[in-house]
């Protein structure tokens, strides 16, 4: 897999995973003030959600390019059709 389609993967697999992880933890305001919507979360914790998102997206980037480099899985045959 060359630099550029890892790149690819990871910005998938890290979006991907961020949509996921987003509503985790998070519970409403229990009294909104006026003028504030009251579904609003009370804490997002963007910054822990988007370190352990980025952690799993290293993690899972590094096994799907090893697996291409040690052979387990041929991902250019796979979308060329060749054998």
């Amino acid at each position: 897999m060359t630099w550029y389609g890892t790149l690819i993967v990871f910005v998938v697999i890290w979006w991907c995973l961020f949509f996921m992880l987003l509503p985790v933890g998070v519970q409403p305001v229990e009294r909104s003030k006026p003028g504030h919507d009251p579904g609003s979360p009370n804490r997002q914790r963007l910054g822990v959600k988007s370190a352990v998102c980025t952690i799993a997206t290293i993690l899972l980037t590094g096994l799907i390019w090893f697996a291409d480099y040690d052979g387990w899985v041929d991902f250019r045959s796979l979308f060329t059709g060749g054998s």
